[in-house]
């Protein structure tokens, strides 16, 4: 009986070394593969924001009409988040380093479509196909470094520059977005992804490896339909609700028929053949409790970045690049969060350590911008601010990315993997339309309880607009708690021990 225990342990022992090892000799450029794969998402994620600088510019290059211009953001967000899980399941059954260079090919054709636009139809259309290629290209970036780093610590340092470009793309999004509207020309803020993009299908086609997919599989189209139709037709819904009001009978019509999409989509995935999202996904507490985090926080987030921008550019005056540089700290916390402190500590504490003392700390910073005024000092209230939301927010994402995708089998990391993006998609589209349009309700409040003197109209518009920001910073803040509320209650799982075998995706991606 000693015999075979000490061969099982043996055994045990070789495998624990051959993870490691294997992790070593098998993918030697594992950690330049990391940087092709960090370059692609930051592309993604940077360009939901970097054409928002620009949209002044835009606008009147393209003569696009105050009502219309809120679709060169949505056309993005909408095709994005609508059909992440589409894009998802797509990389599972073909391959997930095939759909990432065909992401990248066509993310850069639609980028040089729209920075060629000679009109505002053709610039809509462009940021709609950027959307698509987006959808089918993150997944697969997720996947891939889910399925490259299989040893717990550096599996910890991955994900901690993963989740810090994440967090800070959008807002390395504004600093490069005011840098090339302001020297060279708004139609750069689309062009510069094509030589990113080239740069990423060389590396990828050099340094990536995987499986092939599952050819003999097929899509569930009907779940494709629910699914993606109730998304779009939500996220479609709310964008409409800041022109046309929350009463309105088609934001209501949008937001119902959404709802009723995804109920009849979760019932139809619990009796599909071969669904598109496997409930047993969602049905995981922990991975639940990282979906619905990931959500609420980019809710808040996104919130901050659109009325950040605008009052530092109208309200305080800045310059394109002086609003893009006020970010960089921001930025610099964000990764600063997740690299030195979340991926430090991922091994050594359970996620929800770092996640739920994060949203804290990013609510907090939150807090701060309550108190703004007409006036505020950027060095005294503004930057504080921005340093918490930072490091609230580098200590939630890494560790978000890495619970969420641990442990998921390999025919389901591209879906996984796409319904972390989508939480984070979704939500961002959510937050701008629920945060702006209280922000302008409040606004309009403001301004005809406390205009009575006409000669003091162009103060009481700046304060009134000041005073909506706050009221919607105020619901941030509690949708930030919330946010931490459910990472406490949700998520469980303990932390990775150090020299424990790799994550179930592993035996497959290894090789």
């Amino acid at each position: 009986m000693t015999r075979p225990d000490a061969t099982r342990t043996d055994a045990w022992s070789s495998d624990q070394t051959g993870v490691t090892k294997s992790a070593e000799s098998a993918d030697p450029r594992r950690w330049w593969g990391l940087v092709v794969i960090a370059l692609a998402q930051l592309m993604v994620v940077l360009d939901a924001t970097i054409v928002n600088i620009a949209l002044p510019s835009a606008q009147q290059d393209l003569g696009i009409t105050d009502g219309n211009r809120q679709w060169v953001i949505t056309a993005y967000t909408l095709a994005f988040g609508g059909l992440l899980l589409l894009g998802g399941r797509i990389a599972d059954l073909v391959g997930r380093k095939r759909t990432f260079v065909i992401g990248l090919v066509g993310f850069a054709a639609a980028s040089a479509l729209g920075g060629a636009a000679t009109g505002s139809g053709m610039l809509f259309a462009a940021r709609a196909l950027q959307g698509v290629f987006a959808a089918l290209l993150a997944p697969s970036a997720l996947s891939l470094l889910t399925t490259t780093f299989t040893d717990p610590k550096e599996r910890g340092k991955a994900f901690g520059i993963y989740g810090a470009l994440a967090g800070s793309g959008s807002a390395i999004g504004f600093i490069v977005g005011g840098l090339l509207t302001e020297y060279l020309d708004w139609r750069w803020c689309l062009y510069v992804n094509v030589p990113i993009a080239v740069a990423a299908v060389f590396g990828a086609l050099a340094l990536l490896h995987d499986r092939p997919g599952h050819a003999g599989a097929r899509l569930d189209v009907p779940g494709v339909l629910l699914g993606c139709g109730g998304l779009v037709a939500i996220v479609y819904g709310f964008s409409e609700a800041q022109p046309r009001g929350w009463s309105d009978a088609l934001v209501l019509t949008l937001i119902a028929g959404g709802v009723v999409l995804l109920a009849a989509f979760v019932w139809w995935q619990s009796r599909a053949p071969m669904p598109l999202l496997p409930l047993h996904i969602v049905k995981d507490r922990n991975r639940a409790g990282c979906f619905l985090t990931m959500g609420l926080a980019v809710i808040g987030m996104f919130g901050l970045f659109l009325f950040m921008t605008y009052y530092l550019q109208v309200v305080l005056a800045y310059s394109p690049v002086r609003t893009g540089l006020a970010f960089l700290p921001m930025t610099a916390a964000i990764i600063v969060g997740s690299t030195q402190i979340s991926a430090r500590l991922m091994n050594r504490v359970p996620p929800r350590m770092l996640m739920a003392p994060g949203m804290v700390l990013a609510a907090s910073g939150m807090l701060i911008l309550t108190q703004m005024t007409v006036d505020s000092s950027y060095a005294t209230e503004i930057l504080p601010a921005l340093l918490l939301m930072g490091l609230g927010m580098g200590l939630t994402f890494m560790p978000v990315f890495s619970t969420a995708t641990a442990g998921v089998a390999p025919h389901d990391s591209g879906v996984t993997s796409a319904t972390i993006n989508t939480s984070q998609q979704v939500g961002g589209s959510i937050g701008t339309a629920l945060l702006n349009t209280i922000a302008t309700t409040s606004s309009t409040a403001y301004v005809t309880a406390h205009l009575t003197d006409p000669s003091q109209k162009a103060l009481i518009v700046s304060e009134g607009v000041v005073h909506g920001y706050t009221v919607a910073i105020w619901w941030a803040v509690g949708i930030m708690l919330l946010a931490g509320l459910v990472a406490g209650l949700m998520v469980t799982a303990k932390p990775p021990k150090q020299g424990a075998p790799a994550q179930a995706p592993v035996p497959e991606s290894v090789v």
